[in-house]
């Protein structure tokens, strides 16, 4: 018997649970389910991340966690406890598969058929956000080497193990050439390992624009966190419909699976969502737990169901649709459909299988780490970039001269133009001196002058090079 921790959620989440129960129960899914209570009303009963230890405790005993949608208190800087969960956990993986059901479903994209497979744990999801002056708030981009790999290999390996033939990264590389850079870089990496498997890389922005248009060139896409939210969702509503949408998160020792969607509180209660996204996060639950050949009853179930016309409100269609019925209903439909096959839409086999685990991270050999400078960030009032270089050039020391002024990414000092605009915040860069040894001591003095010259220094940013690489960006216009 195997034991999954339950979390019911908040607003639809309780009716499309207990829909998405009654499948499993009535397939004979030899689950016992140990239900937790998380969201909303642990975060209004004092619980700030919205999860109580005990319930903590449970989800890492049984080691897999089936939600429903849950809402986080507006105001109050109360943070994404799904956002928690899958950093806290090791989620590293999430995959949402996102197919048409062309003609039961309306959607301009007959033919897709595409998984996107999402970085879960770093990226701006980071979520370290500081504002430094009156005028700019910054937020950190977090990608490193291990996330990169881990991620990567997942997509590759999802791809070997699930019979498809291409996989895709979208980053943003031109303009973030060191973060995305590093993800492009390890996908090239980690793609010679897969010659059977078709490669390539597209910017997001195209690379979004593309899949909006004609999604059946995708196969998988793996891409960071930030455009793998984004872009996720978009798959799933040119697909048909993001209620249609689960999602398996899935880590080194736990793994969580849910829909795609959110709480939807204004129709909680009726008895008019659409549970199908549960339902679909419950059969990848069923095929990571070995039980494949129930979910493939449950999946031909569901597929004859959408293809009977039997449909819940949010994607009823006059033409197509036989019958609106409500969530309970939807639910029933697809239990009398049990041991029946779809007759138009292709009907899946799912063979025995094991989780897909990759092997621990192995840490490579530390590169030759050597510090060339600094950036000093400065809150300064001023307006003419001239005015302030000629200030900061008096920090100059014998080992360490300002080279650089940017405001916002652009170069303004020196030869800066007076066309662009100033904000308070200012990145002031000092670079070793030719021939210098530099110690970290040499920064302590640039401070130090920077006090006694009454600068407000906000915050500083060592630049280094790795076995002689520049391990920095450049200022734009440089």
């Amino acid at each position: 018997m195997i034991k999954v921790t339950l979390a019911k959620g908040d607003g639809i989440g309780p009716e499309i649970m207990d829909a998405t129960l009654s499948i499993l129960d009535a397939a004979n899914a030899d689950i016992t389910f140990e239900e937790i209570q998380v969201g909303e009303k642990m975060y209004l009963n004092g619980h700030t991340t919205g999860i109580s230890d005990d319930a903590w405790e449970t989800i890492r005993t049984n080691k897999i966690l089936f939600k429903a949608p849950i809402t986080t208190p507006q105001g109050g800087g109360y943070k994404s406890l799904n956002v928690t969960m899958r950093k806290t956990l090791g989620l590293y993986s999430n995959i949402r598969p996102c197919t048409s059901m062309h003609p039961f479903v309306q959607t301009k994209h007959p033919d897709m058929d595409v998984v996107i497979i999402r970085e879960n744990e770093e990226d701006l999801y980071a979520g370290i956000e500081h504002q430094q002056t009156d005028e700019v708030v910054q937020c950190l981009k977090l990608i490193s080497r291990p996330g990169c790999e881990k991620i990567i290999t997942y997509a590759f390996e999802y791809a070997i193990r699930n019979g498809r033939k291409k996989v895709t990264c979208f980053t943003k590389d031109n303009i973030m050439k060191q973060t995305d850079g590093l993800f492009h870089e390890v996908f090239n990496e980690v793609a010679l390992k897969y010659p059977q498997i078709e490669i390539e890389h597209w910017i997001v922005d195209i690379g979004a624009a593309l899949l909006a248009d004609s999604p059946e060139r995708f196969d998988v896409i793996v891409m960071p966190n930030l455009y793998g939210d984004v872009m996720s969702d978009i798959a799933a509503q040119i697909a048909g419909s993001v209620g249609l949408g689960g999602s398996a998160n899935i880590g080194q020792e736990c793994a969580m699976f849910e829909a795609i969607h959110g709480s939807a509180p204004d129709i909680a209660g009726k008895n008019i969502a659409n549970p199908s996204g549960l339902i679909n996060a419950s059969i990848m639950m069923l095929n990571h737990v070995g039980k494949n050949k129930v979910a493939e009853k449950i999946h031909n179930a569901w597929l004859r169901t959408i293809e009977d016309g039997v449909h819940t409100a949010d994607i009823y269609d006059p033409i197509m649709s036989t019958k609106k019925v409500g969530t309970k209903e939807f639910a029933e439909a697809v239990i009398a459909n049990l041991g029946e096959l779809p007759k138009q839409l292709p009907s899946v086999v799912y063979e025995e299988s094991t989780p897909l685990v990759l092997p621990k991270y192995q840490r490579r050999p530390a590169k030759d780490k050597k510090i060339v400078g600094v950036d000093v960030f400065v809150d300064w009032h001023g307006e003419d970039a001239k005015e302030l270089g000629a200030i900061l050039q008096k920090l100059n020391n014998d080992a360490l001269e300002l080279v650089l002024i940017t405001n916002r990414g652009v170069k303004v000092w020196p030869h800066g133009f007076k066309e662009t605009f100033c904000t308070d915040h200012w990145r002031c860069r000092y670079a070793a001196k030719d021939d210098v040894l530099l110690d970290k001591g040499k920064i302590v003095e640039i401070l130090q002058a920077g006090l006694e010259h009454n600068i407000d220094i906000i915050k500083t940013e060592n630049l280094y090079t790795f076995d002689g690489k520049r391990g920095y960006s450049l200022g734009q216009g440089q």
